[in-house]
């Protein structure tokens, strides 16, 4: 295969023995050099195709570490209720009308990403949704992923009426006469759709029944997005057996569009165990690297379990997934077989219980277990002070401060601005990764990094502006950190020889640039195990 250089660039290389460098030689899947222009071009070797980069910024590939890969390409494929695109329930029953006259009577329709605490008219309601349709069974998935709102059709369709009981870990919500408004909360969901499969009370399930072949194609589809935002590893944090088959069917037919490494969901650790299966397993492509767990449930839905609750008048009191005792148990059993463990931890109080976790698991762990506490959203200056004590990776997503920070600001009061606090967390000495947990928020990395950099709200509020980090500092959290979450530092993340080719030349050079400018830049071209996968 002949060789790859890329000259003439601002190469940032994540590698502290030579952080910057000029050009980037490749071969073979592998970094060969980065360095003067004159070194790669002679360790690329005659015939090597060259790329002026034109003084642009060249990184290694961008690395999601909690990204639904699958369903957020279901979601490309679905109604797009995200706001501002979608800023009221009227806008949302005008979108939802407009995919019913195109979609035969009883087919299901489909719509993510609705963000109701910005709609003038409050929460949309059954009824709204019935004014969209009656002839098709809706379900619009909230921007959390933790929450749903259907139509009377859907009810219907799935055997619910007014009587239901609330499972456990999660509710139907109803108004004040007692009756159905068609909104529910987290374990809810489980009743509502045809599932591909039966996750319990471990975490919201969005893992329809859909045909084989519309999920590959749609997975197939999500190439362009992603690649053209410079993301070239994902790690999907709720993986059950329905991703797995189809990210195998992907990887067999040559269509799986990045390196997808994945996270099985709590609900299999029996049979997991049953069968000796642990982390890592699996290859550069498609690999196991850990066990999710979620202790409570949603920030932006308002089930995100607070010492003292949240809310305008404080009716947030959140909710768990599990009895504390059984998310110790369930943590310590994953530890003790090999896993990896992952937590869902967005409040304090919920943050204690996964402390209380990862320090019983921590007794049977293995010499590095590197235990995971997923949005990390908000942990005391005591608790966060406690991760250094077991090498806590916080996975932070600073897009939910722009997207959602005016609702935080106004539900949390003060305790919004310590929300995600990653300059505290690189201070103590830990290694938080930041990621997008798309389909819930923006795929693109840069956005991300933006607003790392940034902390400010969508409307330009400051939220937590003391808990900023540095360019430099974000742009390692999604890169050579990212890789570290996943245990793969020693063959992605970093420019060096040696390591696997994937990288990304952004589309200009954005050292100096302030947050605004950083949310406009893209890749100029992607390059996937050494060879091109995106050029703009």
């Amino acid at each position: 295969m002949p060789g790859l250089l890329i000259h003439n660039a601002a190469v940032l290389t994540m590698d502290d023995s030579r952080p910057r460098a000029q050009a980037l030689a490749v071969r073979d899947g592998r970094v060969l050099l980065a360095g003067t222009a004159e070194q790669a071009r002679a360790a690329a070797g005659p015939g090597a195709t060259e790329i002026d980069a034109g003084g642009r910024t060249v990184l290694p590939g961008f690395i999601d570490p909690h990204n639904h890969l699958l369903s957020t390409a279901e979601s490309l494929a679905a109604v797009d209720a995200r706001y501002p695109k979608v800023g009221s329930a009227a806008d949302l029953v005008a979108a939802l009308a407009a995919e019913a006259a195109r979609t035969p009577a009883g087919q299901w329709i489909r719509a993510f990403s609705m963000d109701d605490a910005k709609y003038p008219e409050g929460r949309p309601t059954r009824r709204d949704l019935d004014a969209a349709t009656t002839e098709h069974p809706v379900i619009v998935y909230h921007v959390s992923g933790h929450q749903a709102v259907v139509n009377s059709a859907a009810l219907a369709w799935s055997g619910i009426g007014e009587d239901v009981p609330d499972p456990a870990g999660g509710s139907f919500v109803r108004d004040e006469g007692g009756r159905l408004t068609g909104m529910v909360t987290d374990a809810a969901m489980e009743l509502l759709l045809p599932l591909a499969v039966d996750i319990g009370c471990h975490g919201p399930n969005f893992h329809t029944a859909l045909p084989t072949e519309h999920l590959l194609g749609w997975l197939s589809d999500a190439a362009r997005p992603y690649l053209s935002a410079g993301v070239t590893t994902v790690c999907d944090p709720q993986v059950s057996a329905r991703e797995l088959r189809v990210y195998r069917a992907a990887r067999a037919a040559g269509t799986l569009p990045l390196r997808t490494f994945g996270m099985p969901l709590s609900h299999q650790l029996d049979a997991l165990t049953q069968a000796g299966l642990a982390s890592p397993f699996g290859d550069d492509w498609l690999r196991l690297t850990g066990m999710k767990f979620y202790s409570d449930g949603t920030l932006l839905g308002g089930t995100a379990k607070f010492t003292v609750p949240y809310g305008e008048h404080g009716q947030f009191a959140g909710s768990m997934y599990h009895h504390p005792d059984q998310l110790v148990d369930l943590v310590t059993r994953a530890a003790r077989e090999g896993w990896q463990v992952a937590i869902h931890t967005q409040g304090d109080a919920a943050m204690e219980h996964t402390l209380a976790a990862i320090a019983s698991a921590a007794k049977v762990s293995g010499p590095d277990p590197r235990p995971r506490v997923e949005h990390c959203g908000y942990p005391t200056v005591e608790q966060a002070k406690r991760f250094t004590e077991y090498g806590v990776i916080p996975i932070n997503q600073p897009n939910f401060l722009y997207d959602s920070g005016r609702d935080f600001l106004r539900r949390l009061g003060e305790r919004a601005h310590r929300l995600q606090p990653m300059r505290e967390e690189i201070d103590l000495g830990l290694r938080p990764a930041l990621s997008s947990d798309a389909f819930v928020s923006s795929l693109r990395p840069m956005d991300t990094i933006a607003n790392a950099v940034g902390r400010t709200t969508r409307e330009g509020d400051e939220i937590g502006a003391d808990q900023a980090v540095t360019l430099h500092e974000a742009l390692r959290a999604h890169t050579l950190d990212a890789a570290h979450a996943l245990g793969v530092e020693d063959r992605l993340g970093v420019l060096k020889p040696g390591y696997l080719a994937d990288v990304v030349v952004l589309d200009r050079a954005v050292e100096g640039l302030g947050p605004d400018e950083l949310r406009s830049v893209d890749a100029w071209l992607t390059v996937l195990d050494g060879k091109v996968a995106h050029r703009a």
